[in-house]
């Protein structure tokens, strides 16, 4: 690095000779990045991203003031002998710690409102950090804002005028009822700038891969032409004849002002396309900047995002989750990934919600561009209970002051509406606008797209044996059996006749997503054909089945069930859903008390178990089971919530808000190709990049972590690369999946889904 020293020696002005970072060129010359360069730089860009949300004055100065810390002496001297991107990197050991002096100066500058800044400036590489922290005292922002000499040492290098004195924001703060949120979205302006201009020096041809997705405004004919196709060639039945109303009425709705919407439609009725024609209508009308559809599941997202290709080309849709087939993935594709800058994104609650709440760069740095676009909530009623009040709050938020409109898209709308009791209180979602009309509307769209039968047992506390429901089961040529517990569904497909076909998450992706291929194969044939299922297949995978077999359960899923039972209306009479008790108990917790309340209201022998107005009752039995308390079970809002010091606890929400809890662990098993992906991974020589990461995700299977220490210790599974899980064991049956259960001993929670 002899060149690099003698570079910066050779510059005699001390502010000029700093510099942000290095690149040495094809050539081998090195070229500096001058630090005002930079600053200035970031400044720009984050300014223009928080415009959308006036706070670009605000974010101007984060860019100008967020680097300060490269004027060290010591910052300067480490670049020397560090390539210059490794050095922008403060997190490793031996880094030198750049990002606390421009929070230093926030505050000199700002007094207390400069601990906005603070937050933004001292975490723009760690993270945001905590205002207080027990477990780590050392990283929290107001142990930092205490090193007051690393600021005197930075300022004495005389950083330029321009960058100093700007005079502070004249705005005030934003985000009123949620200041935590406005700063999360000030601190994404922030880091995605910080990383864009990083990446415009250091790597120009990665740069100029970005932004070459089709605009929104491209989409919408695409869509129509698809559309205009699909109504052609369908046939005229009762169901297409339903689905082409709910179509004209989203397109309708559409013309109506930004905000919140729900879309009640029964299973089968086309709610995926037809939420697509009001989003892009409603995003051309008002200037939306992009498109996110948002679902629960991995597992059900590739058929959504297949769908869309079909419609708009593989060029116009940013698929975005852990499952991604990695042979779609582009270098593009994986850029568009990082912030989320593109017009169609297809991605989960648990990508889209946990970096709302996120502290990381890496997370956040996508989060200014969900601001002022459509995002539609597929399947709204499995938004987790357990997060309610976090999630219902910054949804609030996003639609009254930031330009989002969000849809709701459902067959069974939960209860989201704000309830207050004598002594508590729950803030939901008001002023949501059905766009199938009032809720007679919606019945009477229920009544006409009605094309199943709910038989009930005689006594919902009386269980149906295994060996009872085997039988009846095997008595229907082709049929389908849901059951909440993986082990349950094993157990159940060992009694039915050979032939069977069994689906559960001990299973990996590419052997569900194989195994899904074949039943729909068979359903079009109309060959014979026996399902046992976890409850995977409740959401958006799309099986039609003349009977389906569902374990009592609650409502919504009852109702989920029934949509894979004459989706297409194709049977002689009503489809047949036959809801029986198991002989085991769901797992304590959710599903449990989903079961309760969905029990209580049949009880009542409704004579339409999947009316729509029963559903408002039953969610209702249901949050109240959990208690208020319940609904924010991390306590999100309380480490969140306004206070006029600032003291928010970033970093612990970020860690406790997790919608997939860390009680799995991954285990990659031997399943078709995986074979020859874990030959490479046995070789140190073969890098483990992102793209053998993608591939191999596929092939993983989740396991109580309990089980996965018992295996490792029994030699059945083992490490291969740091924290990569192979087995080694011969536990992958081709039917079941990753048999486990011989010498397990489960919890309740493992054993689902």
């Amino acid at each position: 690095m002899s060149h690099v020293r003698n570079l910066l020696d050779s510059v005699q002005d001390r502010s000029s000779s700093c510099f942000a970072h290095i690149r040495q060129d094809a050539d081998g010359q090195w070229s500096p990045h001058p630090l005002g360069e930079h600053l200035r730089g970031v400044a720009t860009l984050a300014e223009s991203f928080a415009t959308v949300f006036a706070a670009g004055d605000w974010a101007k100065l984060a860019g100008l003031w967020h680097d300060l810390g490269k004027y060290r002496p010591a910052f300067q001297h480490y670049i020397r002998s560090a390539s210059g991107y490794d050095a922008h990197i403060e997190t490793a050991p031996g880094r030198v710690d750049h990002s606390t002096i421009g929070a230093l100066y926030a505050i000199e500058r700002m007094k207390d409102v400069g601990r906005i800044l603070a937050y933004l400036i001292a975490g723009h590489h760690a993270g945001l950090p905590d205002w207080q922290s027990a477990e780590a005292p050392a990283s929290s922002l107001a142990h930092r804002l205490k090193q007051t000499d690393l600021l005197a040492e930075a300022l004495a290098q005389a950083p330029p005028a321009d960058i100093l004195n700007v005079p502070p924001p004249t705005s005030s703060p934003g985000g009123q009822r949620n200041h935590a949120l406005w700063i999360r979205l000030l601190f994404s302006c922030l880091v995605d700038a910080d990383f864009l201009d990083t990446e415009q020096f250091m790597s120009r041809e990665k740069a100029g891969l970005r932004g070459q997705y089709p605009a929104l405004a491209e989409l919408e004919p695409r869509f129509e032409a698809y559309m205009t196709a699909l109504t052609a060639r369908a046939d005229d039945t009762p169901v297409n004849r339903m689905r082409a109303l709910v179509l004209e009425r989203c397109r309708n709705a559409a013309e109506k002002a930004p905000g919140l919407f729900s879309l009640t439609v029964p299973t089968g009725g086309g709610k995926t396309l037809a939420s697509l024609a009001f989003a892009l209508r409603h995003a051309r009308r008002y200037g939306k900047r992009r498109i996110l559809y948002v679902i629960p599941y991995t597992s059900i997202i590739e058929q959504t995002a297949d769908v869309f290709r079909g419609v708009f080309g593989e060029d116009a849709v940013l698929e975005h989750h852990s499952n991604f087939d990695s042979e779609r993935e582009t270098p593009r594709s994986r850029l568009a990934c990082e912030n989320w800058d593109t017009s169609l994104i297809v991605t989960t609650n648990v990508q889209f919600f946990e970096s709302l709440f996120a502290a990381r760069p890496s997370r956040t740095r996508k989060l200014h561009n969900i601001l002022d676009s459509v995002v539609i909530l597929d399947e709204a009623q499995l938004l987790p209970p357990e997060f309610l009040t976090p999630i219902l709050s910054t949804i609030r938020e996003l639609s009254g002051h930031y330009g989002v409109s969000f849809v709701l898209c459902t067959a069974t709308q939960p209860a989201l509406a704000s309830q207050r009791g004598f002594d508590w209180r729950f803030d939901g979602l008001d002023d949501v606008r059905e766009i199938m009309g009032d809720a007679t509307a919606v019945q009477e769209l229920h009544t006409s797209l009605r094309r199943v039968e709910v038989s009930l047992p005689a006594d919902l506390h009386a269980p149906t044996s295994w060996e009872a429901l085997a039988a009846e089961l095997a008595t229907h040529p082709r049929v389908l059996c849901i059951v909440d517990r993986r082990d349950d569904a094993c157990l159940l497909h060992g009694l039915l006749p050979a032939g069977a076909v069994h689906l559960s998450g001990l299973m990996c992706g590419q052997h569900r997503a194989d195994v899904i291929a074949v039943i729909k194969e068979r359903l079009a044939t109309g060959e014979p054909l026996r399902v046992i299922s976890t409850q995977l297949v409740e959401a958006g995978v799309d099986l039609d089945f003349p009977v389906v077999y569902r374990a009592l359960a609650g409502l919504d899923s009852i109702a989920q069930a029934a949509g894979r039972c004459n989706r297409e209306g194709r049977c002689f009479n009503l489809g047949r859903v036959v809801v029986f008790a198991p002989p085991t108990e769901p797992p304590v917790g959710h599903l449990r008390q989903a079961r309760d309340a969905g029990r209580q209201l049949l009880q009542r022998r409704p004579s339409d178990p999947l009316a729509p107005e029963l559903f408002a009752e039953y969610f209702q039995s249901l949050y109240w089971r959990k208690g208020v308390e319940g609904l924010d079970r991390q306590g999100i809002q309380t480490l969140l919530k306004n206070n006029q010091r600032l003291e928010f606890s970033f970093r612990t929400a970020a860690e406790r808000f997790q919608l997939i809890p860390e009680t799995q662990a991954p285990v990659i098993v031997r399943y078709g190709d995986s074979e020859r992906l874990l030959a490479r991974l046995a070789r140190p020589s073969d890098e483990l990049d992102r793209k053998m990461l993608r591939q191999l995700q596929r092939y993983v299977v989740n396991i109580p972590r309990r089980i996965h220490q018992r295996l490792l210790a029994e030699d059945a599974i083992a490490e291969r690369r740091p924290s990569v899980y192979v087995q080694v064991a011969p536990l992958y049956d081709p039917v079941i999946g990753l048999r486990v259960e011989q010498t397990a001993n489960y919890e309740p929670d493992d054993l689902i889904v």
